[in-house]
């Protein structure tokens, strides 16, 4: 028979584990089945997440939330969910051979940011030179030479955002700069954006700084460096059972946080395009208290 559960919590970022802390406390049994790819797990330190106002690093974020979805006995598995299947009583789960049954689900898988292919930023991200979150990050990065990298047809808008915390932000395209819209170009250049007439094919991190290397070879420094290339938001395990999605492939979700598919949630990126810890663990406390008030009482 296959391990039972109230609720199966598929992702242990913030979302997924503030989900897990509340069905505890409810007296639920639940499970989080976490992949180990929390976005979260990136953030070097962050300091606009309410309460740590002297920044906290995101993996530090995830051990305490963890502890404490722990503490009140919420069980935590590693591993990835292969499959998701609608049963008599719920849905039935496969993640790493092993079979789980939960009557409701909460899908917390979030999104994996795309990182540039260009030699040069492989390990930039870890190192903390490559930030994807201006929102999160771009106040810390106020007056310093900023470069948003992207393709020519989208990525100027994060350019735009960033302007609001630096007079020098610099827009460097991956494809052909003539690809640029006459809107991008009208924008960059009434909000004074520097942009190359030519593409960046590498980023040298061998020194302090980030340099831009050019088509041409120029050399461009700058303190920080904002891809834009879109993510994948993983969402296919509900879009699989019918959970419809918009175009980007965001799960579709109503005030309660259900998805179109009945007795499956979502919560945190892979709903919403504001990228944000205190997004998701919103939804993960509203998701949650309404599975714990649907299903039947759990008398003391």
């Amino acid at each position: 028979m296959p391990d039972s559960y109230d609720c199966l919590i598929v992702g242990g970022g913030p979302a997924g584990l503030t989900a897990a802390i509340y069905l505890a406390r409810y007296r639920r049994k639940v499970l989080i089945v976490d992949a180990g790819k929390s976005r979260a797990a990136w953030i070097p330190t962050s300091h606009n997440y309410p309460g740590f106002e002297d920044g906290i690093a995101g993996k530090a974020l995830l051990a305490k939330l963890r502890e404490q979805a722990a503490e009140y006995g919420a069980e935590l598995r590693e591993g990835e969910v292969a499959k998701l299947e609608e049963a008599r009583d719920g849905f039935v789960a496969t993640a790493d051979g092993k079979t789980i049954a939960a009557r409701r689900v909460v899908m917390a898988t979030g999104i994996i940011d795309e990182t540039p292919s260009l030699p040069g930023l492989r390990d930039a991200v870890y190192e903390g030179a490559l930030r994807f979150c201006p929102i999160c990050d771009g106040y810390e990065a106020r007056g310093q030479k900023i470069a948003v990298l992207g393709h020519a047809e989208t990525a100027w808008r994060k350019a735009l955002f960033l302007r609001t915390y630096s007079r020098d932000v610099t827009f460097l395209c991956i494809d052909n700069p003539d690809d640029a819209p006459a809107e991008c170009l009208k924008a960059l250049r009434e909000a004074n954006v520097a942009f190359p007439g030519e593409c960046a094919t590498d980023i040298d991190r061998s020194g302090e700084r980030i340099v831009a290397v050019l088509e041409s070879g120029k050399r461009l420094e700058f303190d920080v460096l904002y891809p834009a290339l879109g993510c994948e938001v993983r969402s296919s395990l509900a879009t699989a059972l019918g959970a419809k999605a918009n175009e980007t492939g965001n799960l579709l979700v109503n005030d309660c946080q259900l998805t179109s598919v009945k007795g499956i949630y979502a919560a945190g990126d892979v709903v919403s395009d504001l990228h944000q810890i205190s997004v998701g663990i919103g939804h993960a406390a509203i998701a949650a208290t309404k599975i714990h008030n649907e299903l039947e009482r759990n008398l003391a």
